[in-house]
């Protein structure tokens, strides 16, 4: 079980962290990442998948350092000719009747990328937002408003008829699966869309395998985005508890800043308190690993 595959949710930049620290601790070959389909959008014709592309550029070497996101060394405004190209190829293969999945194992071996990069489900799925200026496209709220409306609700148009990626069904349903880990995404919006997919979260709750989360709150702010911000427009405490009350029904084991001792300490599930903040490509690697041994003390 100590070698066995391992398999991770994840968002954009904040689990992206986590992801390669997995990846560079791991045999590249058994971990297998899920990402959030709920940011996906069309632009110019073009079908663009934010998270998907942020763990590819990641797990590559390929991300901007400065920005955070798109692709480093581009030479065309700020999403240059690289990423543009990236876009171009997916949608001429979508319009060709290739799904997703086949689209992204393409692009992450040409990338040189071993481990699996899965989206959730190949089925359209698109997160907006209920705010105090109407219904909000989810780039819309996040890029062009930057966050800036109050969030009433969220809803996942399309949600409802997805289709689980197979083969997250099946990763979920190996025997063998060493750990499931949610990275320190914001769980309403990159990480609740993948739960919205019929099939998904019961996969979960029926995996024989822990199911370790990250919190993405440290001493009650978030690190990167509006998770905070959004936890409090939800009526939610702004606190790494409330995260883990969030995924409740089928976690495990969660893991919470050194910082918020007093804040998890009532909570009924296992805690692991360790430094959560990742800086560093060493502090990734190091919370990479403190996940796994959490998970391998766990016995289901």
């Amino acid at each position: 079980m100590s070698n066995g595959p391992v398999l991770a949710l994840s968002g954009g930049v904040g689990g992206a962290k986590l992801a390669l620290g997995l990846y560079r601790v791991l045999p590249s070959d058994t971990l297998t990442i899920v990402a959030n389909p709920g940011d996906d959008f069309e632009h110019l014709g073009l079908t663009i998948c934010p998270d998907l592309d942020t763990l590819l550029y990641t797990l590559s070497g390929e991300a901007n350092p400065e920005l955070g996101w798109g692709r480093r060394g581009e030479t065309w405004f700020r999403l240059g000719d690289g990423d543009l190209a990236t876009h171009v190829e997916r949608t001429r293969r979508l319009a060709a009747g290739d799904s997703l999945s086949a689209i992204i194992d393409d692009f992450r071996r040409s990338l040189g990328i071993a481990a699996r990069l899965l989206p959730a489900s190949d089925d359209k799925l698109r997160t907006r937002l209920e705010t105090d200026r109407g219904w909000l496209d989810f780039q819309d709220y996040f890029v062009r408003l930057r966050c800036e409306p109050a969030v009433r609700r969220l809803e996942f148009t399309g949600a409802e008829s997805a289709r689980a990626n197979p083969d997250v069904l099946a990763s979920l349903a190996d025997p063998g699966l060493r750990a499931v880990i949610v990275c320190p995404s914001n769980p309403f919006i990159s990480i609740d869309p993948i739960l919205a997919i019929p099939g998904m979260r019961h996969a979960l709750r029926a995996c024989r395998a822990p199911v370790v989360a990250v919190s993405p709150i440290i001493g009650g702010k978030a690190v990167k985005g509006p998770t905070a911000k959004m936890m409090a427009e939800l009526g939610l405490p702004v606190d790494a508890a409330a995260v883990a009350r969030h995924y409740r029904d089928f976690l495990d084991i969660y893991i919470a800043d050194e910082s918020d001792r007093d804040t998890v300490s009532r909570l009924d599930i296992p805690i692991v308190l360790a430094p959560t903040l990742m800086v560093t490509l060493e502090d990734r690697e190091a919370l990479a690993r403190i996940a796994l041994r959490a998970a391998a003390a766990h016995r289901k």
